[in-house]
Parts: C-alpha cells; structure tokens; sequence
C-alpha cells in the first residue's frame, strides 16, 4: 500500500454531508430502490441490498427511513426507473475524473454533468478514456478511534475473510477487497461488531495527480461542488492528490 490515506477525505465528505443530509439520503435511496427491484426486497436473499444498507448505515440513515426506502421500493410496480451511466473526463491538468449516475433522464444528466466539466476547464471524454488509471476495489475504513481491537487481529479477520490488502494510517485502518469479496469481508467484519467509517465498492487510483495552481486547485473544485450539488450523481472518483 502505498500509505496514502483517505480517512480525512471521507471525514471532509461527511461533513458536508451532514449539512446536506438530503442529498446523501437521496442517493443511498435510490441505491435502494435499484437493488430492491434487481433482487427483490429480502437483504438476505439480496447482497446488493444488503451492501446498499451497510452503505446507509455508515451515513448515519434512520433504520426507519431505510425499511421505508425498502418496502416502497417493492410495493410500488410503477416507481421511477432509474437508469445506470457512467461518464468519465479530464479536469485540469490532466486529473482524471469518472461519475456515476442514476438517472430517468438522461439527457437532463448527460448535460449537467458536461457544464460541470467544462465549467471547471475541464471536458467529457470517450467511454474508457480514464477508467484504465483506475482499479474498481471494495473499500472498507475504520477509523481507529472506533477499533479497540488490535491491527494485527484486524488485519487477520480481514484477510481470513478474503481481503486483498491491509493497510495501517494515522488515524485509520483501509482494507482493499476484489468487488466480488467486498461483501464477505464487509459482513464478517459486521459479526464482530466493528464500526466502519465508509464501506462501498470504489474506484481507486493507481496514480494520484498533485494541483500545484491555485487556479487548477479552484477550477478542479468547481467540477466536483457542481457535480455534488447534481442529485443523479450518485458517485465521483478522481486522482487529484487533495
């Protein structure tokens, strides 16, 4: 590993979450209602869905709110029908950046996240242009200050249950699964009760791209605060070296 944490990004994340709790509630509840009509609303029969509220879980989402997003996902044959586009781009100085989107319009989408990159100087490439600098991982972190367990337990437990990777920061553990292991490593974790800060399956960068230009440095947030503020964009990976 090469020791380049994250945990402060994520702790950034969430605090702008949580002074817009709306936004992320309505991207996990979509996540919800995609997973409940591709395997049905039992999590036990689901592991998509069971991953969707591990996911909710670590953001803090009601368990009422979830088993509200459930059972109207399951009851309601006519809801909206989103639809999965992944859209992958250049930001300024050649960071590359890729966004997912759950959308019931495209073009609506397809349009918004184009002004966010270009209003950032940046510009939507070609499907595959930059997704070949990034590998897809699960990605668990717990923060040490929620682990009373000993790293070396952790790590055992982790690698037991078929991680690929442990890594050992300042203030966190991060452990890297193959996206089909993600699940297995996610629930044995749960059994023993350990607290996990974020639990998705992500895309990880295998180079990171430092802004040294203030310039660079504000173009590249502009992208990302717009396509934050966007409600069909469910996820954004990148490399900038933040």
């Amino acid at each position: 590993m090469s020791g380049h944490s994250k945990f402060a990004n994520i702790k950034h994340k969430k605090e702008k979450n949580d002074a817009a709790k709306g936004k992320i509630f309505t991207i996990i509840g979509r996540e919800i209602a995609v997973a409940v009509k591709e395997g049905g609303p039992d999590p036990n029969n689901n592991s998509k869905l069971r991953d969707v509220i591990a996911k909710a879980k670590a953001n803090n989402m009601p368990n009422d709110t979830i088993e509200r997003g459930i059972k109207k996902a399951a009851g309601d044959a006519n809801s909206v029908n989103y639809v999965s586009i992944t859209y992958e781009g250049y930001g300024p100085n050649g960071t590359a950046i890729i966004v997912d989107a759950l959308t019931d319009n495209k073009n609506r989408t397809a349009s918004n996240v184009r002004n966010a990159f270009t209003k950032g100087g940046g510009n939507v490439g070609t499907t595959g242009c930059v997704s070949f600098m990034f590998d897809q991982k699960g990605q668990i972190i717990i923060a040490r200050e929620d682990c009373d367990m000993e790293a070396d337990d952790l790590m055992m437990i982790a690698l037991d249950a078929g991680a690929e990777d442990f890594a050992e920061e300042e203030d966190s553990f991060e452990i890297l699964t193959a996206p089909e292991d993600f699940s297995a490593v996610r629930e044995a974790l749960e059994k023993e009760n350990i607290v996990m800060a974020s639990a998705e399956v992500t895309m990880v960068p295998q180079n990171y791209v430092e802004l040294t230009s203030e310039e660079d440095i504000k173009k590249m947030n502009r992208i990302l605060d717009m396509l934050d503020e966007d409600d069909d964009v469910q996820a954004v990976y990148h490399n900038w070296d933040e």
